[in-house]
């Protein structure tokens, strides 16, 4: 291993292969950083950095290339209170490593403190427990794209979130070498079941590189949906079939494969990011990485005891608000971007846009870089807006994070920016398990939720709204399934070692009238039923909405509705079962969604005439609004006035008839609408013996919804 080493570039950090070697940069506060090489034995060389530019710390190694292990040392003062963790005995991770190897081998040796006095460092050498970063041909800043992506309206995707892993690790038709792998998810099998079913934008679940945290690992199991990231630039090595063979070094190329092969099908690639905090948990978690190289820049820290702020549950809070992380972050979304990613769902965002306590500035003195109050002016929102790169992709806000009074934040982000809508969610579900007091609010949520996102209302089903905001969802990845969702009133995650304790007990969910699988054909059918409804529901909605991947098919976790950590049959697609007639019927309301303008909107806008009736065909009051009782209600339709992309959809009027109640109802058409003549489209009660239109009445049987669709498009629409 050489020992030639002298001063770098300290403009891009990273590892980058240069004409005269490796140049590498990495950011620390410390007093000495050392560069540790590793031969193809294990063998250790540490060089000391030479350069140091404010806090990049820098330096070129001749005959150092493409495929060298490594990682780095830092030395310095170790004093927890003040929020300084210093300790040459760790080696530690480079954050903008674009491949890590190995595993993390939990022991105390990963402690960056002494377990018996824990105001003095460990003197443990956490080497041979720890992974190693790998050089790589291709620099961290990349600007080579690949094709774009198919840029849509936000109101005309159809979002459909999937996990890499579970979704291709089962499918018969993908070689065994592929499953749960980039490389499966690109393969034409994939590729054509998606395109079938007609979503046009996948909202893949983290695939940056994560561990599994000590008590999972200590029960034999893993942290299978990712929310547990320790490098922002390297994809988690699990996910890539050229790593499982021996060709680590393809694994990017792998990854870019996958988008372009999603672009050629005309599927949008959004992924699912962590940035709100790491694997390194709070201060009896491992030091692997961040909190080796300067604790201070990455992590929110009480400025009075050096102690870690948690607003997200997992131990600390990213301080993206110090520019250090700032420039990382942006830097870690502008290379996947570079990649072909289309967009970013930022898991529990307000974290990301909360400033120092106080309010006015943050302190360096105070090391005061987070966990104030929620700022939507924060220096991370502002970067994004205003990014060459970054401007230009899809952002989604999961709007909420844990443990402060202004934690929920839905409606609060930019303009920019769509949100996953938690209150379309719970609506849904409660109207459809014939709760009362749904009307209104369930008319908000199928109009847009101008309530949450702006606009005006003259009563609560008619409003205007400018962008497709809401990111309408049932179900996704955490908690219940969809099936699960009409099967079962309690969780059932035993399975996941915690005592049934972890999980949401707020589940909003109707077992029908038996808990878990049953053989009464009476409650399979009404659960049946109860789905098609609420996929109807969310397909019929203004916004933007969210399907989770295998709810077409009726897809069970047993009950767990929180399979976070369950790497096995309980979350991976069953390809050998399913319900071919749901996937059928989830196509079909796709299609009609994607082909009727008065459908595929962002929001339903305002007009004179009446859009909402009572099941007697008169226009709903106040009063009708305020009936507690109320579970049926009219809804008219018609296709926006407004010119652009949906010109060129069909133009026919829509009524849509619900009704909660647990019996069937008849609905007259108000004389507005008896004009026309109407077709029955959906009937979820029966698909295959709907309704019709008798005398201008259509019966509407118990828990259902059917869909009327104008016989004549309405002219010049």
């Amino acid at each position: 291993m050489t020992g030639t080493i002298s001063p770098g570039d300290p403009s891009i950090l990273g590892a980058t292969v240069t004409d005269r070697g490796t140049n590498f940069a990495v950011s620390s506060g410390g007093d000495a950083v050392w560069l540790c090489l590793f031969d193809d034995a294990g063998a250790e060389t540490r060089l000391l950095l030479p350069g140091r530019e404010i806090d990049v710390w820098h330096g070129v190694v001749d005959g150092v290339r493409a495929g060298t292990r490594y990682g780095f040392r830092v030395d310095g003062p170790f004093a927890p209170e003040r929020g300084r963790r210093y300790n040459p005995a760790r080696l530690l991770l480079d954050p903008y490593a674009r491949r890590i190897v190995g595993d993390v081998e939990y022991c105390d040796a990963l402690l960056d403190h002494d377990v018996d006095d824990p105001s003095r460092p460990s003197a443990l050498d956490s080497a041979p427990f720890v992974p190693r970063s790998v050089v790589v041909e291709q620099p961290p800043q990349a600007t080579t794209a690949t094709a774009p992506g198919p840029r849509r309206p936000a109101s005309e995707l159809v979002i459909y979130e999937v996990h890499v892993r579970g979704f291709t690790q089962s499918h018969p038709d993908i070689p065994a070498e592929l499953r749960g792998t980039f490389a499966g998810l690109a393969h034409p099998a994939v590729l054509d079941y998606l395109t079938s079913l007609g979503v046009n934008a996948v909202e893949l679940l983290p695939m940056h590189r994560s561990v599994s945290e000590r008590e999972l690992a200590q029960r034999h199991l893993t942290n299978y949906w990712g929310y547990n990231t320790i490098g922002f630039f390297a994809p988690h090595n699990a996910y890539s079939a050229a790593d499982r063979a021996g060709r680590g070094d393809e694994s990017i190329a792998e990854f870019r494969h996958m988008v372009d092969a999603l672009h050629g099908a005309g599927i949008e690639v959004i992924l699912d990011v962590v940035y709100n905090h790491t694997a390194e948990g709070d201060d009896s978690g491992p030091t692997l990485c961040h909190r080796g190289l300067d604790n201070r820049a990455y992590y929110v820290l009480d400025p009075d005891d050096g102690s870690y702020v948690d607003t997200t549950g997992c131990g600390n809070s990213v301080a993206v608000a110090h520019p250090t992380t700032l420039r990382m972050v942006t830097d870690s979304l502008r290379y996947w971007a570079s990649l072909g990613v289309d967009g970013f769902r930022f898991d529990l965002a307000p974290t990301l846009a909360r400033q120092g306590t106080d309010s006015a500035r943050n302190d360096w003195a105070r090391n005061d870089w987070g966990g104030g109050p929620f700022d939507p002016t924060a220096a991370f929102l502002r970067v994004l807006g205003q990014d060459d790169v970054l401007s230009r992709v899809r952002l989604i806000a999961e709007p909420w994070d844990v443990g402060r009074n202004d934690s929920h934040q839905l409606g609060a982000f930019g303009p920019e920016w769509g949100e996953w809508n938690d209150r379309y969610r719970d609506s849904v579900r409660d109207f459809w398990r014939s709760h009362e007091g749904l009307l209104a609010p369930m008319a908000r949520r199928l109009t847009g939720s101008a309530d949450i996102f702006g606009g005006r209302r003259h009563n609560p089903a008619t409003v205007i709204r400018r962008r497709a905001a809401s990111i309408n969802y049932v179900t996704s990845h955490d908690g219940f399934t969809l099936h699960d969702l009409v099967s079962y009133e309690r969780k059932h995650n035993a399975d996941n070692g915690s005592h049934n304790s972890d999980g949401t007990d707020d589940n909003r969910s109707w077992n029908c009238g038996t808990e878990g699988p049953t053989d009464d054909e009476a409650i399979v059918a009404l659960r049946r039923r109860q789905m098609r409804a609420m996929l109807t529901t969310l397909l019929l909605s203004a916004g933007t909405p969210m399907l989770l991947g295998g709810d077409e098919r009726g897809r069970t976790q047993r009950g767990n509705n929180n399979a976070y950590c369950q790497d096995d049959e309980t979350s991976w697609f069953d390809w050998t079962s399913g319900d071919e007639a749901l996937v059928a019927f989830t196509r079909d309301l796709i299609s009609l969604r994607l082909r009727h303008s008065a459908l595929c909107r962002a929001a339903v806008e305002l007009s004179d005439a009446p859009d909402w009736f009572t099941p007697d065909g008169t226009p709903m009051s106040d009063d009708d609004w305020q009936d507690e009782a109320a579970r049926s209600v009219a809804w008219s339709l018609r296709p926006p006035q407004s010119a652009g992309t949906r010109t060129l959809l069909a133009t026919n009027d829509f009524v849509v008839l619900l009704n909660s109640w647990w019996r069937g109802v008849d609905f007259v058409l108000a004389p507005v609408l008896a004009q026309q003549k109407w077709d029955v489209v959906v009937d979820t009660f029966a698909p295959d013996a709907p309704s019709s239109i008798v005398d201008s009445t259509c019966h509407v049987r118990p828990r259902s919804i059917v869909v009327l669709r104008s016989v004549v498009p309405r002219s010049g629409g």
